[in-house]
């Protein structure tokens, strides 16, 4: 028996949809008021006018209403169907993958797109939701392992993206402004294509309301009602993704508009099924249409403030955060390291030896290359003609993977949380927010102006990550989820300049894609002496390295300055993931990696696996810098998508492991 809602909670949930329903109306109403207009002087302006209305602000806010809906009924059915409350198309993955496609298909050719932009979509989410299924599947689909899975599968789907992207300049920014969710229009064809899809999915998301209620329940109970899990989950799985593909087809990536409908109708009261495959339409569309009249409201004469995909994207981050008290975890993440049992006995000599070998790779790299009929090594002259080129890259690479070797050791040793690094916490993130707004106040900032504001965004991503984890006793579910938050904020801010397809736009662009292709004497220069400088302290901080992870509880009974020390940490690790971030981008894994292959590799004490993080940090990099110009040589690879090809399938791995006693 289903339990029918009284009048207090119909009152409940209708005061919060006429509350938004008259915010819309009067957004709109104050669109139309307000709208730029040419002066009337002779019966052509009237004209004009009047075809901006009915073919341009009419047919977009149309458009708005109908995505909105879609894409809040895709997340309320992904969010029942895996039972996680921050499933969407955007944490898993589906966005991500429906915008590679559309650029792969845009760079084999632009006529090609045109053909079925709906199926290429389609097919890009669901081959990105099925590898996070997959990778989360041994773990029961636990929602923090989700989240992770959906993060990597995005970063590995944003590096293959901005790839194709800057290979194919012509296209370049018009590809990354359709990809941040534009809804403006010309004519009604856009409205006509996706209505009858809109329609279609609801109908049959009412045919599965049954379905979705059994599946409220654990597996076995579900099973024992005679349903088969696996073919409803895909069939609804399925009728998700195409939903968001459709979108994504027609207007590019609107962000965490299906995490933020769903949330929002159950705060306003909707808890049963049948009521949130209503009200989480209603509700992604009128926050859709609401946002899309204040872009258009608050931009200059015709063009808009912002995409409104990137604008509704600023709304994931926060709600996320807001969301960590209703994650809870099945298989929680192993708050130890799953270092091997063994201890080296002589820590030293082994630390030499990998001394000997990244030389041996630095010289490797250097002089060994692919030519037009094979293989060479270069040597004498060519060697000196060479070095130029292959140096300082080489040089800024190896430095670089240090710095956030170093930084990922220091995150993990405050926080105690062995998953913790630059990248998964947002603070690479942080830093490239931090770029766009020195680019958005400055215009063309000089590199020591860059730096200094990547380095206070960093910072300020690092803080608010510790601010927040702490409330939860730092428990890693948690830590992972607020730095997915925090990161998905800042890139949400750095769409939004990407969006604006000037030079800034392309400044980050390259950025974003990691290359080491520009590198010269500066960066060289910038990358050895900051790794010299901002490491040098650490060996002699080594009681806080120590003493930190045991818990601030501990830290102070033995008289250890928490705050204080906290503070330091943080700031060399910010310094370092700025620096770091501005000279091979933000897709980098290596300060999640290092460390752990230091303590897997068996080092105990603090000292020593700093030592041996850097070196492992320096020599990834170094090795996924020389595949970047050689595994499709004459043309060169940016090096952040190997880094993320190599950081990515680790993490699943780290988070695929359960476990043990004594981990």
């Amino acid at each position: 028996m289903v339990n029918r809602p009284g009048p207090a909670r119909s009152a409940s949930v209708l005061v919060p949809g006429l509350i938004l329903a008259a915010l819309c109306l009067a957004a709109f109403a104050l669109l139309v008021v307000t709208r730029p207009e040419i002066a009337h002087s002779d019966a052509d302006a009237a004209l004009l006018n009047s075809v901006l209305l009915w073919d341009g602000i009419m047919p977009r806010a149309m458009l708005a209403l109908i995505a909105g809906a879609a894409l809040g009924l895709s997340g309320a059915l992904l969010q029942r169907v895996l039972r996680n409350p921050i499933a969407d198309a955007s944490t898993l993955g589906i966005a991500s993958g429906a915008e590679l496609a559309m650029t792969a298909a845009m760079s084999v050719s632009p006529l090609l797109i045109g053909l079925s932009r709906e199926m290429t979509a389609f097919g890009g989410g669901v081959a990105a939701v099925a590898a996070v299924l997959a990778l989360s599947w041994r773990r029961g689909f636990d929602p923090v392992t989700v989240a992770l899975s959906g993060m990597i599968v995005s970063l590995i789907a944003s590096a293959l993206s901005v790839t194709l992207i800057l290979a194919r300049g012509e296209y370049a920014m018009s590809i990354y402004i359709w990809g941040a969710g534009s809804l403006s229009q010309q004519d009604w064809n856009a409205v006509s294509s996706l209505a009858p899809r809109l329609v279609l999915g609801f109908f049959a998301a009412l045919l599965l309301v049954r379905p979705l209620r059994i599946l409220a329940l654990d597996d076995s109970g579900a099973r024992n009602l005679g349903l088969a899990l696996h073919s409803t989950r895909l069939a609804i799985v399925g009728l998700a993704v195409w939903l968001a593909a459709s979108v994504t087809s027609e207007v590019g990536i609107i962000g965490f508009l299906g995490l933020a409908a769903p949330a929002i109708a159950r705060l306003a009261g909707a808890r049963g099924t049948d009521r949130l495959m209503i009200a989480a339409p209603l509700t992604g569309a009128g926050l859709l249409f609401l946002t899309d009249c204040l872009t258009q409201i608050l931009g200059p004469d015709f063009t808009d403030l912002a995409p409104t995909g990137a604008a509704t994207a600023l709304l994931g981050g926060p709600l996320l955060l807001f969301l960590l008290p209703l994650v809870h975890s099945v298989s929680a993440v192993a708050a130890q390291s799953s270092a091997a049992s063994k201890r080296l006995a002589r820590p030293l000599q082994t630390l030499a030896i990998l001394l000997i070998a990244l030389a041996l790779l630095f010289a490797l790299v250097l002089t060994l290359g692919p030519v037009d009929d094979g293989w060479h090594v270069a040597t004498g002259t060519l060697l000196a003609d060479l070095m130029p080129f292959r140096l300082p890259r080489t040089i800024v690479a190896a430095a670089a993977g240090a710095m956030l070797a170093a930084s990922g050791f220091i995150m993990q040793r405050i926080t105690g949380n062995p998953i913790a690094s630059p990248e998964v916490l947002g603070v690479s993130g942080g830093a490239g927010a931090g770029l766009t707004v020195a680019l958005f106040l400055f215009g063309f900032p000089s590199p020591a102006i860059m730096l200094a504001a990547m380095a206070i965004g960093a910072l300020a991503a690092f803080v608010a990550m510790i601010a927040i984890s702490a409330r939860a006793q730092f428990s890693p579910e948690r830590m992972l989820l607020a730095g997915v938050g925090i990161g998905a904020f800042a890139m949400a801010v750095v769409t939004m300049v990407l969006a604006q397809g000037d030079m800034r736009g392309y400044i980050l662009l390259t950025w974003l894609s990691g290359s080491t292709n520009r590198a010269g004497a500066f960066e060289a220069w910038t990358a050895a002496t900051s790794l010299v400088l901002l490491a040098a302290p650490l060996p002699f901080l080594s009681r806080w390295l120590t003493i930190l992870p045991l818990g601030a509880g501990l830290s102070r009974a033995v008289g250890l300055p928490v705050g204080a020390s906290r503070l330091v940490l943080a700031i060399l690790a910010a310094l370092m993931t700025a620096i770091a971030s501005f000279l091979v981008g933000p897709l980098s894994l290596t300060g999640l990696i290092a460390p752990h292959l230091a303590r897997l590799a068996g080092f105990r004490t603090p000292n020593h696996q700093l030592a041996a993080s850097l070196i492992f940090g320096a020599g990834v990099l170094t090795a996924a810098d020389w595949l970047s110009r050689v595994v499709i040589y004459p043309y060169q690879v940016p090096v952040g998508f190997f880094a993320a090809l190599i950081g990515g399938p680790y993490l699943i791995w780290l988070l695929s492991r359960r476990s043990t006693p004594g981990q």
